[in-house]
């Protein structure tokens, strides 16, 4: 928010409902219950919005009742027990803006009330103040449930008061300002930590390092349910500040002794909620469904799958706990959401920085981009449901004007198109060479195209086989083979990439980063040197880098597509201790200065690829003439 976005005195309940009125529907049933409460915080509105709108996480410090949830339908229906009177309600969807206020409504089938409705609003009183106003509604079933709703509505102002205040008393003192809103701890079961132990002495006895093996172990024991229920791999190792290849070995051979279990999730790509877990790769579907956002998907996206860990059960029963249904903490890349009404408009003012982002209505797919910041100087941006997909330029902190000029509700919602880099995602698994050899027997699906991302795909080639067949003869040859593999896979390990296949006498490889790739290349020619006395192999290696899907073929896992066949057909422009690459994998980040480093003298070469309007530059390495 802008420095000079300031605001007058907080609003009366009067004004407050004149800007949230009750439907009509709602006040035929009986008078609501208002309550409107206005605090002062020393934070400024975009570091106050991550913390309140974890409702979850806020309403678990203020003492709220536990909240269970399950999806009918695609519709969230959620339940608690308060005062000892069981509530159900039906989850209306929330509505929000970032850094601005969130809104929710829960239509009850069982409780105290028919409906209810909880409003925060955030705005800027000082340069370094923000207020905070609270709002929750009520339309009681009768005078008990009236009288015990006020009673609990002034219990909840006071634990707002005292939760607000601990917030910003650690951000006074530096210190993280989630502090105060700590989990309790769960502890684990005599049986289950006995196990627990067990089992991390047999991994230390594998050669999994201790430090690591002791920070799960007390993670495993201290943890919240909240935090075990799906246990990501790369923030864990950026908060333990260990490296990450480091746990995801040691979570991955922990597995295999049954102290944490394996999931593949799929991740919507509107919500990015997970709809399957699936406890196998050949589990994942080829197609997946999300019923709230209304979509069907193919799962072989960039972002579709996520891998994640779960606590082994026979250790501990791990539940995923509700303290509220937090959609916006869930969603944080979705900036704007909001239900318009047939024929309505609706005048919001955002918190959007530069960047850019995706602008949607309901479910659609495709969506017009919002492009923020840069040449442009718009302020307002005015969006029909109904008009063309038209990139749209704006300034920072537009306001936007929602126009549904249909005849039916509509959702309209402002999303960041960056994914978070928190995820672990298939290409980086699969190029995991542990993993390869800890799931050897792992399949995909005969009908899932996996995307695995840019890769930089490599393949050798023994040059001379058909002399090398003459003079050593059929079992020699093998064995030379056989050991010229061992060999290369070694290097390959060693420069972090993972060999997918072998063919004849040839090798396939995959790395994440093209600069291992020329590295590995550079290393298997010095394995073979011309002149070596033991081993008369040389080999030629190609390289090219590109998006690449992992599928099920006749061989098992392997990788398909044009990066794939182009970096086999570079083989013809390599000759013995030789690296032939494409001009692709020569404008990767760090390839020119590797190369520089190396004092590589390139030679080019042109390719012409098949249905391709231009040549292809081809680069020539002499590693090891």
């Amino acid at each position: 928010m802008s420095d000079n976005a300031l605001v007058a005195g907080p609003p009366s309940l009067r004004a407050f409902l004149g800007r949230h009125p009750w439907p009509e529907e709602w006040l035929k049933k009986a008078a609501p219950l208002d309550c409107l409460w206005h605090f002062e915080i020393a934070a400024r509105p975009e570091e106050l919005w991550p913390i309140v709108s974890d409702t979850s996480r806020m309403n678990r410090a203020m003492g709220v009742s536990r909240m269970q949830f399950t999806e009918k339908d695609g519709v969230l229906q959620g339940s608690s027990v308060n005062a000892g009177f069981e509530q159900r309600w039906v989850e209306v969807p929330w509505r929000w803006v970032a850094e601005r206020g969130l809104e929710s409504t829960r239509v009850y089938e069982r409780g105290f009330a028919f409906v209810g409705r909880g409003i925060f609003e955030m705005a800027m009183i000082g340069e370094e103040r923000t207020r905070f106003d609270v709002y929750f509604g009520w339309v009681p079933r009768g005078l008990v449930s009236r009288a015990l709703l006020r009673i609990g509505m002034s219990s909840l102002k006071r634990q707002f008061g005292r939760v607000l205040g601990e917030i910003e008393a650690d951000a006074r003192a530096g210190r993280p300002v989630l502090a105060p809103v700590r989990e309790s701890r769960m502890p684990i079961s005599p049986d289950g930590a006995a196990r627990l132990e067990s089992l991390a002495t047999r991994l230390t006895s594998q050669g999994t390092a201790v430090d690591v093996v002791r920070k799960l172990v007390d993670f495993i024991k201290m943890a919240e349910d909240g935090e075990l229920y799906r246990v990501q791999i790369l923030p864990l190792a950026r908060r333990w500040q260990l490296d990450a290849d480091a746990l995801l070995s040691a979570c991955l051979r922990a597995t295999r002794v049954g102290l944490l279990e394996l999931s593949w999730d799929v991740i919507c790509p509107h919500c990015r909620g997970v709809r399957t877990e699936a406890r196998m790769l050949g589990e994942i579907p080829a197609k997946d469904t999300c019923e709230p956002c209304g979509i069907d998907f193919s799962t072989n996206g960039n972002n579709a799958v996520e891998i994640t860990f779960r606590v082994h059960p026979s250790i501990r029963e791990v539940e995923r706990v509700f303290y509220c249904s937090a959609e916006p903490a869930f969603k944080k890349h979705i900036q704007v959401q909001q239900v318009v009404g047939p024929g309505s408009e609706l005048t919001l003012e955002t918190a959007l920085r530069p960047g850019s982002y995706r602008l949607r209505v309901g479910a659609e797919t495709d969506a017009a981009t919002l492009e923020v910041g840069g040449v442009s100087d718009a302020r307002e941006i005015r969006w029909r449901a109904s008009q063309a997909k038209d990139d749209v330029r704006a300034a920072p902190e537009p306001t936007l004007v929602l126009v549904n000029d249909t005849d039916a509700p509509l959702a309209f919602v402002v999303e960041g198109r960056n994914w978070a880099d928190e995820a672990l995602r298939p290409d980086r698994l699969l190029n995991f060479s542990e993993f390869r050899d800890l799931y050897s027997e792992a399949y995909i699906g005969s009908d899932v195209q996996l995307s695995v991302g840019k890769q930089t795909v490599l393949f050798t080639d023994v040059v001379g086989s058909t002399a090398l067949y003459a003079s050593r003869g059929d079992p020699g040859t093998f064995v030379d083979v056989k050991r010229h593999f061992t060999e290369i896979y070694a290097v390959i390990r060693e420069c972090r990439g993972v060999v997918v296949k072998t063919v004849g006498d040839a090798v396939m490889a995959a790395f994440a980063e093209p600069v291992d790739a020329l590295r590995a290349s550079r290393g298997i020619h010095q394995c073979f040197p011309p002149g070596r006395a033991d081993l008369a192999i040389r080999v030629r290696v190609s390289l090219n880098t590109g998006p690449c899907i992992a599928v099920n073929l006749n061989t098992g896992m392997d990788f398909f597509g044009n990066t794939v066949n182009v970096a086999a057909k570079l083989q013809a422009f390599a000759g013995a201790g030789q690296t032939s690459f494409s001009g692709t994998t020569l404008d990767q980040p760090d390839v020119r200065a590797y190369l520089d480093g190396e004092k590589a003298v390139l030679v080019e070469a042109r390719y012409r690829v098949p249905g391709a309007a231009n040549d292809m530059l081809v680069l020539r390495w002499d590693v090891n003439p």
